[in-house]
């Protein structure tokens, strides 16, 4: 059995999206051409890294429990190894060696109390009709030296009727974002859909969806896009759903799961998006470094700011024409829309503007 650059690369890509470091993930994609690989992430089991490590780590330690004349290593020093312990051979040789020294020091204590019960009763067993209560003999007490035991909590079934099980999604869902005034909830996933589920009581217990394909236009026809859907958000009267994708577009959708509108003029995969309270704007943010703020009415573009001069990440809304923005570059700008220049730059940890400067805005 062997393991290809390929195929590392791939589970640690994988990795990166399950523990939900979406941007590093991306990053990591791009330079190591994860689109480029042949391997069917389909049949990739979740947590297939660490499950690989452990039983890595495993086979280390059966390999040093293993003397150097084949027999088995008389003693379990190596139970305690970290997985960066059990590949330096110096620390698994020095283990090993006290663990050695500490059973010849018990052997001798044993020689030197005479054996027999005597023995047994130096080495803190009890006697014959007595007991050792935290470490004393106790001739009546029928119990031996009791340790503290951590209260665990028996199984806690959950009812049925009290939980509830979305299926639909073919690969990681990457986020979710209620309705504001119904039991709506929205899912953005790898497989390139967004989904709204119904979890009203009369829906059947959740089993309701509505499956928003996200496609791109190729050869005069749609076609998926094969890019994750990792932003969503709804509008303030929910009624019209904004998802972002790695495929750079930007599109509003209906409750009932219609295509409103597209918007496209990010040159690479949008990281977030943010209606505004007044539900006429959107906001979007992207790898090309680039934010934009959209009608939402018409789908085009009122302004896009380029101020940041790497991958911008996340956005928010402090009113409806001015908001904030970050970025890789470790700049946070604050902007309003129909301004050239950002309001406010606040660098790494380096600014000293206190709070009264955004409120001010």
């Amino acid at each position: 059995m062997s393991i290809t650059s390929d195929e590392v690369n791939f589970l640690v890509y994988r990795y990166l999206q399950e523990s939900g470091f979406s941007h590093s993930a991306f990053t990591f994609g791009i330079e190591s051409h994860i689109s480029q690989s042949n391997i069917n992430g389909t049949l990739v089991p979740p947590a297939a890294l660490i499950s690989i490590l452990q039983k890595g780590l495993q086979y280390v330690e059966a390999e040093i429990s293993i003397n150097e004349d084949g027999t088995v290593f008389d003693g379990r020093p190596i139970e305690s190894l970290s997985l960066i312990d059990a590949v330096m051979p110096d620390v698994v040789q020095t283990r090993q060696q006290a663990f050695r020294d500490k059973l010849a020091q018990q052997q001798l204590a044993g020689d030197c109390s005479g054996g027999g019960a005597g023995a047994a009763s130096q080495s803190g067993v009890p006697k014959n009709g007595e007991a050792t209560v935290n470490g004393q003999e106790n001739g009546t007490h029928a119990s031996v030296k009791q340790s503290k035991t951590m209260e665990v909590d028996g199984e806690v079934e959950i009812p049925a009727s009290k939980a509830t099980v979305l299926r639909g999604h073919e690969s990681e869902v990457f986020i979710c974002a209620w309705n504001p005034v119904s039991d709506l909830l929205a899912s953005g996933s790898g497989d390139s859909t967004a989904r709204i589920w119904n979890l009203s009581e009369n829906s059947g217990g959740g089993s309701t969806q509505l499956v928003l394909r996200h496609c791109i236009r190729e050869g005069g026809q749609d076609v998926p896009s094969n890019k994750d859907v990792t932003s969503l958000d709804w509008n303030s009267d929910g009624t019209l759903l904004a998802t972002g994708s790695y495929d750079g577009f930007a599109r509003i959708w209906t409750k009932d799961g219609n295509l409103a509108s597209t918007l496209g003029q990010h040159k690479g995969p949008i990281f977030a998006l943010k209606w505004n309270k007044k539900g006429n704007s959107i906001l979007s943010a992207g790898v090309d470094k680039t934010t934009i703020i959209w009608d939402a009415h018409t789908g085009e573009a009122k302004q896009q700011f380029l101020f940041h001069s790497a991958p911008a990440l996340d956005v928010d809304w402090q009113s409806n024409t001015t908001f904030a923005s970050c970025s890789t570059d470790m700049c946070i700008h604050v902007c309003r829309l129909g301004t050239d220049r950002p309001l406010k730059t606040f660098q790494a940890c380096f600014s000293a503007q206190s709070d009264s400067d955004i409120k001010d805005l």
